[in-house]
């Protein structure tokens, strides 16, 4: 016999259609009290062995009344759909003598009673009753991320801006620059209703040097003082820069600083009142699965605000050459650049910075820096006008199942050294090829990104512990970082020492020197050079952007 159905898909009613049409044996010693109709025209004298449609049919009987337990799961099922379990009352046992009686038993046919006796099924104004709870629960759910999601985009979009970027690769008053300008702002307007602005609208020259508008992207204020972090390829070679803010005021640049290495710069203004800061988050505590919202200012629309999820962790890009990144399905599209991604708190967890596109523009896979590291390369930047990396001079290698069995190790037990760099940092400390480092600076690696961004963080010149297993021996060195543009640029302890003492025995001299000096009355004369303060920080801030171009 083929079923078109399972035996889950029948309801308590239609199993009891099937018992019916192909009949029960009698003598199978059925207990009472199943509740079957009384009549219900049992055949007699079909044996069991010599009745295979009647074997099937008590097993659906069988079923039917819970003597193998699935009669509860059946009514529940069928009793779901209507919102609600019902209770199968099998505890009241009915006699069997009028289902003896044939004419008794007709007659009950006749009658129709209810087919399924101790089933209680509810009737459709309880059905309603219980869909209608449901469906309050749900949109009570709803409204509640809807609140969430209006809390933190309130909460953190007067820190988002809007960022112009004039004069990228163009000569500053060229006539041929503003006719391709103009005429690329023209194509682009093309399918734009001609009186509907769109987005925030900055001058497309400034009027002091001429500069075309050539690029625009967002940022996060992160210093009530004065302090914006965007992307790199935002700002890039930009002879000028000018800061929207959330309540349209216009601030121009003082100072710009890129990381092209990590698509990370900072922005310096000077406000005249202390400016509204984003709140950092914690983007290590960041998990699959959890709710982001994107803020920036996509096609020229400041402000925009779109939600997703975190669809994974520590994703590489070309583009990107150091540092790991974040995935979201949050719309991210060209103007979100710079831009904040928050999580329900309002506090800034990365900025977005890339999308993967075939036709321009989102499609769901959108990439944005970790604010753990994004925060320290903005404090580098800030500070010293350029990123101080560390280095250790070695090449790395990821532990996989294949390169583990290769070697007979632990997959994951480690970062392999594939190569040490001779003179180096890792050289001088006695690291050899194949080693497999586990800790470093008392952090445990077990990726290489994840051991570069340990090492890059560590202060040039520092001495960190680094735990290796060599050999099946765990063995401890120490190692004195050296900067990632020369790793063999670093000293031993020896070298330190005597460096220090020609530098304090310099100092000395000098100090001798100017003594000397005072005494012969030569200091402090009229002709002496005296420095202008004010020069000196112009001169300054002419370098650090001069080193922002290069």
């Amino acid at each position: 016999m083929v079923f078109t159905d399972s035996l889950l898909s029948r309801s308590p009613f239609g199993c009891l259609q099937a018992t019916l049409s192909h009949g029960v044996p009698t003598g199978t010693g059925l207990p009472t009290g199943t509740g079957l109709p009384t009549g219900a025209g049992l055949p007699t004298g079909a044996g069991l062995l010599g009745a295979p449609r009647s074997a099937v049919a008590l097993t659906y009987l069988l079923l039917f009344t819970g003597m193998v337990g699935m009669g509860p799961v059946w009514a529940q099922k069928d009793a779901f759909s209507a919102g609600s379990f019902v209770q199968i009352d099998d505890s009241e046992e009915k006699s069997e003598e009028e289902g003896s009686n044939g004419e008794s038993g007709a007659a009950s046919l006749n009658a129709a009673p209810d087919p399924v006796d101790g089933i209680d099924f509810p009737d459709e104004a309880t059905a309603g009753e219980d869909i209608s709870s449901a469906e309050a629960a749900l949109a009570h759910d709803a409204r509640t991320l809807s609140r969430a999601f209006r809390f933190a985009a309130r909460k953190a979009t007067p820190s988002v801006v809007t960022v112009f970027s004039y004069g990228q690769n163009t000569r500053p008053r060229g006539n041929r620059a503003r006719k391709d300008k103009d005429k690329d702002d023209e194509e682009e307007n093309e399918s734009l209703p001609d009186d509907r602005p769109i987005g925030p609208s900055p001058p497309k020259m400034t009027e002091d040097e001429g500069l075309p508008l050539t690029g625009m992207g967002s940022g996060v204020i992160v210093d009530p003082d004065g302090w914006v972090m965007t992307n790199h390829h935002v700002i890039r070679n930009a002879r000028r820069v000018i800061v929207q803010l959330s309540d349209e005021t216009e601030l121009v640049a003082t100072g710009v600083y890129g990381d092209p290495d990590s698509d990370v710069a900072v922005i310096r203004l000077k406000p005249k009142r202390p400016l509204v800061a984003a709140r950092y988050g914690d983007s290590d505590a960041l998990e699959i699965g959890d709710w982001v919202l994107a803020i920036g200012s996509p096609f020229k629309l400041e402000a925009t605000v779109s939600a997703g999820i975190i669809s994974a962790r520590d994703r590489t890009i070309d583009k990107i050459r150091r540092g790991r990144l974040l995935q979201t399905d949050a719309a991210i599209n060209p103007g979100n650049s710079g831009g904040a991604l928050i999580n329900l708190d309002g506090h800034l967890i990365a900025i977005n910075t890339a999308i993967a596109t075939r036709n321009g523009g989102n499609q769901g896979i959108g990439f944005a820096i970790p604010i753990n590291h994004a925060r320290w390369i903005a404090k580098e930047l800030s500070q010293y006008g350029k990123v101080r990396r560390a280095a250790m001079g070695i090449r790395l290698a990821e532990l996989n199942p294949k390169l583990a069995k290769q070697l007979k190790l632990p997959t994951n037990l480690g970062v392999l050294v594939y190569q040490v760099v001779k003179d180096s940092a890792a050289d001088k400390a006695g690291l050899k090829n194949l080693d497999v480092i586990l800790e470093f600076a008392g952090q445990r690696v077990r990726k290489p990104a994840t051991l570069q961004e340990v090492v890059e963080r560590q202060a040039v010149g520092s001495t960190q512990k680094i735990k290796i297993r060599r050999g099946g021996e765990t063995l401890i060195r120490e190692i004195i970082l050296a900067p990632l543009e020369d790793p063999t640029d670093v000293e031993t302890p020896d070298e330190k020492q005597k460096d220090q003492k020609k530098e304090k025995d310099k100092v000395d001299e000098e100090k001798a020197d100017g003594d000397k000096l005072s005494d012969d009355g030569e200091a402090g004369s009229e002709d002496s050079e005296v420095a202008d303060p004010a020069a000196d920080e112009s001169e300054d801030e002419a370098d650090q952007e001069d080193e922002s171009d290069a």
